[in-house]
């Protein structure tokens, strides 16, 4: 089964004093901004590190709770946290790393289990997949 999704972008003028928009095909982003000072100066706004952060987090997440069920277990909550480090590489920029925070609740259940899920949800996610970057993990069991 094959599964696709869409997205769009608009982009007017240079690179430093240019700007766009960015919209998800499901319309849960719509002309969102973003532009240089949006991704290098902390103006409001998005940037796709962030786009990508936010959907890493997510994919674990989900990917984590399918592992978990697959031990018979059932998370209260996970809440996962990912940050992504954009460095220069080789004459241009590279997202390089991403680290997720995760914390999950699941009384009851073995910490080791809970611990080798989280590090099988990491390997196997379809945004660590897609990454070609270092990702690491720090996990609280809560």
């Amino acid at each position: 089964m094959a599964i696709t999704k869409r997205g769009s972008a608009h982009w007017t003028g240079t690179l430093k004093e240019g700007k766009g928009t960015v919209s998800t095909g499901s319309g849960a982003l719509k002309d969102n901004p973003y532009g240089f000072n949006t991704r290098f100066e902390d103006k409001p706004g998005t940037n796709p590190e962030e786009m990508i952060a936010a959907a890493h987090a997510s994919c674990f997440s989900m990917a984590l709770s399918m592992v978990l069920g697959q031990h018979d277990v059932t998370a209260e909550a996970i809440d996962t946290k990912a940050a992504v480090k954009l460095e220069e590489k080789d004459g241009g920029f590279a997202v390089t790393a991403s680290h997720l925070d995760v914390t999950i609740k699941a009384p009851g259940a073995d910490e080791s289990t809970l611990r080798e899920a989280a590090e099988g949800a990491k390997q196997n996610c379809p945004i660590s997949k897609l990454l070609n970057a270092d990702i690491t993990m720090d996990v609280t069991i809560a």
